[in-house]
């Protein structure tokens, strides 16, 4: 069993930061991959990017390919994995597709993960289609956001009743979505997740969003399952100053006429991508340049933390970094995460 390496107590107690091999050792990334990405719920597209029967949405959780598609019984989703040879079934992205078929040597599945053809193959008594059909994840859809999970080990409503509780009244599954923006930096995911869930760096890193906002009562909350930043805007900030970081790695924040999602995904040990998706009310052309520079304006802030993440890694991985202490005030979120971390690792 790997256990990171870092005294819990003293974590809580004296809220010390986690030893840095765990940003950077393989071996913990893959634990990570097998602990936490396997077993969680991972948010992937809104629902309604899959609208019509054959409309698939492919992607990678922490490396493990999957897609989700609109059949006759509903939302189905697979790992897109070729039952023959592991070749990738469905390019990532959206598409549209009556049946799946692997673009290596050509087997064709149904929609349902049945698997209806398989040309040139020859004589063989044994072989039986049925006993290779694709391999089936789990899918839930939570008001218009769409969640897989390659072998869930949690309930996804006992995971998130904090989160189902705080934002009961903000009406997210009425918001249209709009656009969604890759971003890949060379760092560890945890470290941009620590990063996203404290404010106490904004002043340092996100200068102009200081300004915007009362920093003085910037408040951060750690919650079951979630942590929660609020922070009054002032300046017409874009932001509504209330920003959410769910375990494992799945984000929400509001601002005016809609909100965006983003997922935390690792790519490598030192590699993260962030899936981010935008959501609005009005989509009429009328608000077209509105939503276009408050799409902006968030990248712009996220791309902000990118240069002290990269760095902070490179002093993990020299050796250089030994733990630190954490602001009992400001990075509670990180204690929290970090402290899911530990309880992860000890499965």
């Amino acid at each position: 069993m790997i256990i990171i390496r870092i005294n819990l107590i003293n974590l809580l107690v004296k809220m010390l930061n986690i030893s840095p091999e765990n940003y950077t050792s393989a071996t913990i990334y893959r634990n990570d991959v097998k602990k936490i990405f396997t077993g969680s719920w991972q948010l992937v597209c809104p629902v309604s990017r899959l609208a019509k029967r054959g409309d698939y949405y492919a992607t990678e959780i922490s490396g493990l390919k999957v897609f989700v598609i609109k059949t006759q019984y509903g939302l189905r989703a697979f790992r897109n994995v070729c039952r023959h040879r592991g070749a990738r079934l469905l390019p990532e992205g959206c598409g549209t597709s009556a049946t799946i078929r692997c673009p290596y040597h050509q087997w064709v599945w149904g929609e349902g993960g049945e698997l209806i053809n398989v040309p040139w193959w020859g004589k063989d008594p044994d072989f039986e289609l049925t006993d290779w059909k694709l391999d089936e994840i789990s899918v839930k859809v939570w008001r218009g956001l769409l969640f897989l999970a390659v072998k869930p080990d949690v309930n996804f409503d006992l995971e998130y009743a904090d989160l189902l509780e705080e934002i009961k009244d903000d009406p997210i599954e009425t918001f249209i979505w709009t656009h969604e923006e890759k971003l890949v930096f060379n760092a560890n995911w945890k470290i941009y997740t620590d990063n996203f869930v404290e404010g106490y760096h904004i002043p340092g890193v996100h200068p102009a969003f200081h300004k915007a906002i009362d920093f003085d009562k910037f408040e951060t909350i750690a919650l079951n399952g979630h942590v929660r930043m609020t922070a009054p805007p002032k300046n017409n900030l874009f932001y509504k100053g209330k920003w959410l970081w769910m375990w494992p790695n799945w984000t929400l924040s509001f601002f005016d006429g809609g909100m965006n999602t983003s997922r935390i995904n690792p790519i490598d040990t030192n590699k993260t991508e962030l899936i981010y998706n935008f959501y609005f009310e009005d989509i009429s052309d009328e608000t077209k340049e509105k939503r276009d520079k408050i799409i902006t304006d968030n990248l712009n802030v996220i791309r902000e933390d990118f240069e002290v993440c990269i760095e902070t890694h490179k002093n993990y991985d020299s050796g250089a970094y030994k733990p630190g202490p954490l602001s009992p005030r400001h990075e509670q979120g990180v204690a929290y995460f970090q402290s899911r971390l530990i309880e992860s690792s000890s499965k």
